[in-house]
């Protein structure tokens, strides 16, 4: 059995001992501090002799905890500039207005979180008074990512230097009348202070990441020095549990983003009681970000502390916060100083005699209120030594009190997420604790009332004066009056107008080229941002390598094994490609950096990710919300789209519903192109739409999804003829008619429209043929390339009928005189073409690939699924033998002929 105590072998013991003399005195030694002063006097000087070694670059494991106490001693804290005082005036009217306005909007049940902004009040405060730079100072100042649950204590200080007015904050998370504050940070509905959409927890921490990141992308490709920004993250402690949160932490230390800063606000509780009730959160994020690479630093203690750590003169005091579950130090939050003296002092006789020193004020001081995220002086130590650290991130762990200064109703409760109001009584105790002059009397028929010093009083000079001194008012969104782009050379798009002639060219491939095209343009291709999750091989990039080169902040410092090819892997520091590797989160979180960097940083990008279609919406959704809600700009394009085109991969990769989940965001416009000029005349539409000169009442802030295909199959010419790009554009166009496609029909012939999208037209041009020579069934083929804007088009329509005004949806206007009745196929499920069905005149009818898909070859999947050419024949003959038009027959003799 073995030893436990025994020195166990380790990776040194594969190593060559040059003087074992030498270890043996070593050894011996840590074997006689264990021995004589105890195991805890011997820890202590191995975790000092290891920070003394990682101090001084010596290469070993880095310590992944530290002690459970302040990183910054209180002796080597700096003094903070400024007025003090002052300062905790400003926040104790920013904390009163906070409570003020949650608790008044209480009475509308519309809701609102109190307890977290009472918490990190001071976190925001120091950095808002002394850190966080603003956009009216040279560069593009900071990037605040505010914690959403926050959000109350960020307008009471927009309210206290006049941003904002008593009425904004009485329609606190009542917005219909046009007037109202959203509940969280929220772009499109305040687009003038909120900057980046937060609440959707563990998408801010991805996001600021790879915001700092694009920061320094901009910077290396000389598009705009952007090195004086610094990107803050305030996040909670129970937000850390997101895996969005920490998925991209090894990115920031590799790529050494020391101008990002996490601030997480360790107030040990989450929504519905304790973070880590058995453990201790602060210390396993410690090992979780100090593992990663990150610069740590801890701020748990408050100056109260310093008495007790100057008389733990044995370590016990140490060992017992260490030790102590965090649950537990949120019941001596809400316990009396006889409870802790027995259940926190009374585990040790050192500390029951360091107890017999201190009063019952001391020890009620020191666990009710003490904590080192309540105190300017800790919080600006923790964040000037933030920012003075270079070459590796840093996070910040401020341990607070949830619902401080709030009462004991409040303070450390596990359902203070959900309290959502305080009593004028606990108001009243707030104010005695605050010192705020308000009266009993300005509490009219027991409305608490808000509370302001006065727009010249000394706080608001104070106030303005600081953010003068930074930069302007923060949080702040600037969206700059940018010169529209001008359109890229009509040659890149026209050259698809002729066709691929004989050449089989997928369109994912079309697509490609026609990027390849246009990032030559000498005025806009420098500011194109091709983004590809470790799949570039697979969509034909690779060509793009050598020519744009992959960005990589170290450039290449290795010989590539390719270096003899002609698209050889090539990474620089101005690279202008982002390869992401194999995470479709983290490069959506640069998407969204990019395709908001002309109002983050006034400089316009265009970016474009493309992905395997299925590991998209269906993956990152909520990304490309927070993408529409933070007003994002570009291109993402799903790659071997289709629930049968990609052969044998089977059902985890077989996509047939990225449409439907894209259509049911506001922001996105999808399209389902089919062939190579289609794709042209969207892209070309979206450049002009989303950079360059909008339309009257057009809405700018919004992006496109294209689905591509990986089948190569001829790509034809586009028809010629009035309003071609108009209906690519709006949805909807007839590719051709059954004379015009040379097919041979009876003149009376009974006739049927066929609109499929993306690769489905090819299936329907093959029907068109069969209908005609097999069945004497004229057919006439439309493309819809866009089922979601037909869709749209015609609700604004009906809108605008509810509103007296009289408007034809799009597709009806572009069906009307159509003989015959409709049959829509895509390579989707059916509910994404009969989405517009409610709006069709003729008789409808669909085909889908529903259900899960499969590993074959194409056509057999398309026979499973019911929408290759045979099956479409056979549908389009029930819908006329239903009309009369056919005989019945004919349907049956149609599933026997084909097999079906």
């Amino acid at each position: 059995m073995t030893d436990p105590h025994a020195i166990q072998p380790s990776a040194l013991d594969q190593l060559p001992d040059r003087d074992p003399e030498e270890t043996a005195e070593w050894r011996a030694s840590l074997d006689a501090v264990a021995r004589e002063a105890g195991p805890h006097r011997a820890a202590y000087l191995m975790r000092r002799t290891l920070e003394r070694a990682e101090a001084g670059g010596i290469a070993l494991p880095k310590l992944l905890e530290t002690d459970y106490v302040n990183t910054i001693p209180t002796a080597a804290e700096p003094a903070v500039p400024g007025d003090p005082e002052m300062e905790a005036r400003i926040t104790a009217w920013n904390r009163w207005n906070a409570a003020a306005m949650v608790t008044r909007g209480s009475k509308y049940g519309v809701g609102g979180h109190i307890a977290t902004f009472a918490s990190a009040a001071w976190l925001y405060e120091t950095g808002f008074n002394h850190f966080f730079k603003g956009k009216e100072g040279d560069g593009s100042g900071d990037q605040l990512y505010i914690q959403g649950h926050a959000s109350p204590g960020i307008y009471a200080r927009a309210f206290l230097d006049g941003r904002l007015n008593e009425h904004h904050l009485d329609n606190f998370r009542q917005e219909a009348g046009g007037n109202g504050l959203p509940s969280y940070p929220h772009p499109r509905r305040l687009p003038w202070l909120w900057e980046f959409p937060t609440v959707s927890m563990g998408l801010g921490p991805l996001s600021a990441i790879y915001q700092a990141r694009f920061n320094r992308y901009l910077t290396n490709r000389a598009i705009k020095d952007v090195s004086a920004s610094h990107v803050w993250a305030f996040l909670g402690d129970g937000e850390m549990d997101e895996p969005e949160s920490t998925a991209a932490l090894a990115l920031a230390a590799r790529e050494e983003l020391d101008n990002l800063t996490f601030v997480i606000n360790c107030n040990l509780q989450r929504l519905d009681g304790p973070v880590r009730a058995n453990f201790k959160i602060v210390q396993e994020l410690e090992a979780q970000f100090r593992g990663a690479g990150w610069n740590v630093i801890k701020t748990l203690w408050g100056t109260a502390w310093d008495e007790l750590f100057q008389l733990d003169t044995t370590g016990a005091l140490v060992r017992r916060l260490r030790e102590v579950p965090d649950a537990q130090i949120q019941t001596y939050q809400t316990r009396d100083a006889a409870y802790i003296r027995e259940d926190f002092f009374g585990k040790d006789p050192a500390l029951a005699e360091m107890a017999k020193l201190l009063g019952d004020d001391k020890i009620l001081e020191c666990f009710h209120l003490s904590r080192g995220g309540h105190e300017s002086r800790k919080v600006y130590a923790a964040y000037k030594a933030a920012v003075e650290h270079k070459g590796a991130p840093t996070v910040i762990l401020a341990q607070t009190v949830k619902g401080h200064t709030l009462g004991e109703g409040f303070a450390s409760k596990n359902a203070n997420h959900q309290m959502k109001k305080l009593s004028v009584d606990e108001f009243k105790a707030m104010r005695d604790l605050l010192e705020l002059p308000i009266k009993d009397s300005d509490f009219v028929d027991g409305v608490v009332p808000y509370g302001h010093p006065g727009a010249d009083s000394p706080e608001v000079r104070y106030l303005q004066e600081r953010r003068a001194a930074l930069g302007g008012p923060a949080p702040a969104r600037r969206t700059h009056a940018l010169a529209p782009l001008p359109a890229p050379a009509e040659k890149a798009f026209a050259s698809f107008d002729k066709g691929s002639g004989s050449q089989n060219v997928a369109t994912t491939m079309a697509f490609v080229r026609l990027v390849k095209d246009l990032v030559r343009d000498k005025e806009t291709g420098r500011r194109w941002v091709p983004i590809v999750p470790d799949e570039a091989r697979t969509f034909g990039m690779e060509s793009l390598f050598p020519s744009l080169g992959i960005y990589s902040p170290k450039g290449q410092t290795y010989e590539p094994v390719d270096r003899d090819q002609l698209m050889y892997y090539k990474e620089a520091k101005n690279g202008q490609i982002l390869n992401e590797g194999i995470t479709e989160a983290g490069s959506m979180a640069d998407f969204i950096a990019a395709s908001t960097s002309y109002a983050t940083h006034g400089e316009a990008m265009i970016p474009f990710y493309i992905f395997y279609s299925m590991f998209g919406w269906q993956r990152t959704a909520d990304q490309m919300w927070q993408l529409g809600d933070q007003l994002g700009r570009g291109f993402l394009v799903g790659a071997t789209a289709g629930r049968t085109t990609l052969t044998g991969e089977g059902l985890q990769h077989a996509d047939g519903h990225s449409p439907v989940i894209a259509a049911t965001n506001p922001a996105a416009l999808t399209y389902d192109p089919a062939f190579a000029y289609e794709i042209a005349v969207i892209v070309r539409e979206g450049l002009r739409r989303m950079y360059g000169e909008a339309k009257p009442g057009e809405d700018q802030d919004v992006f496109y999804y294209l689905t591509v295909y990986n089948e190569p199959l001829p790509q034809p010419a586009k028809p010629q003829g009035l309003g071609i790009d108009e209906g690519i554009v709006k949805g909807l166009y007839r590719f051709n008619t059954a004379e015009s496609a040379g097919v041979s029909a009876p003149a009376d012939a009974p006739r049927i429209q066929l609109l499929g999208s993306g690769t489905a037209i090819h299936w329907a041009l093959q029907a068109q043929r069969l209908l005609a020579e097999e069945w004497g069934v004229a057919a006439d083929v439309w493309s819809a390339t866009s089922w979601s804007e037909l869709r749209r088009d015609a609700m604004e329509a009906d809108a605008a009928l509810l509103r007296g005004e009289e408007r034809v949806p799009y597709v009806r206007q572009a069906l009307q005189g159509a003989e015959g009745p409709v049959l829509a196929v895509s390579d989707y499920m059916r509910q994404v073409p009969d989405q517009i069905a409610q709006w069709v005149e003729q008789d409808w009818s669909s085909l889908g690939a529903d259900g899960f898909g499969l590993s074959d070859t194409r056509e057999a999947a398309r026979r499973h699924f019911g929408v290759d050419a045979q099956s479409i024949v056979v549908a389009a003959l029930a819908q006329l033998a239903r009309r009369g038009e056919v005989k019945a027959t004919a349907v049956k003799e149609a599933r026997e002929k084909y097999g079906l």
